[in-house]
């Protein structure tokens, strides 16, 4: 039988955790940390399973956010070089990740600069969420930036992270209260040459027509209206495919 994805993030994943960690920072009670999960782990579904771990993380580290983040940065490794190999190669980064999504907020600047780079080598889109909602106008402005970055990974995590109804994550309104920010970021990403992007933006449109199908069609409209290339034509296909079922 096929490993679940939940087995992933088991004992040895805690123990690989725990050996990076503690090769960067020697202080490091890597026995507690593997310990601690050993017992909190078993029987536990994927998300309690990452919670478990961001939870020893918090109880094993500095206890200062700047301080946690600064090492995290350390054992980050190399960037993927493709669209593909995030859950091939940084699967193990989930852990830091929730870490993030639950204690960011805490320091704005630090978690922005540091979601930027774990996106190169996994995803962001989980731990940037808590960010947008409490820090909506200065969050998109850096977002915005990061929809023309040079790094695919970091423009699909522009369009990914603002998404109404990302899946496994808490439904976020952004799109429509910062709309205008909104739309520009879906612009500037409406020609990516990547499938692994425009299946985001195509996924932003379709959630937003879900919940304001006007607001959808004014970016969709605006877009018809500017000869748009292959690439823009597929997007807004893909974002209008729940409104076809409807009419189906």
């Amino acid at each position: 039988m096929a490993k679940k994805f939940k087995d992933y993030y088991d004992l040895e994943c805690a123990q690989l955790i725990a050996g990076k960690i503690a090769a960067v920072w020697p202080e490091f009670e890597a026995d507690g940390f593997i310990r601690k999960l050993d017992v909190e782990i078993h029987d536990k579904e994927f998300l309690q399973r990452q919670d478990a771990f961001a939870a020893a993380l918090e109880e094993f580290l500095t206890g200062d956010y700047a301080q946690d983040i600064a090492i995290f940065h350390q054992i980050l490794g190399l960037e993927l070089q493709t669209t593909e190999g995030m859950f091939i190669y940084g699967w193990w980064l989930w852990p830091i990740g929730r870490y993030v999504e639950r204690n960011g907020t805490r320091n704005f600047q630090v978690s922005m600069a540091f979601i930027y780079e774990l996106t190169k080598r996994f995803t962001g889109e989980f731990a940037v969420r808590p960010l947008i909602e409490k820090y909506p106008k200065q969050s998109l402005e850096i977002i915005l930036k990061w929809s023309l970055d040079e790094n695919v990974h970091v423009r699909r995590l522009a369009s990914e992270g603002v998404r109404i109804r990302l899946p496994w994550a808490k439904k976020l309104l952004v799109a429509i209260e910062e709309f205008e920010t909104y739309r520009l970021i879906l612009t500037n990403l409406k020609n990516d040459p990547e499938k692994f992007v425009q299946k985001s933006v195509g996924n932003n449109l379709n959630d937003l027509m879900k919940e304001s199908p006007e607001l959808a069609m004014q970016i969709i409209n605006d877009w018809q209206n500017g000869n748009p290339g292959k690439a823009t034509q597929w997007i807004m296909k893909h974002g209008l495919r729940s409104q076809r079922k409807k009419m189906d």
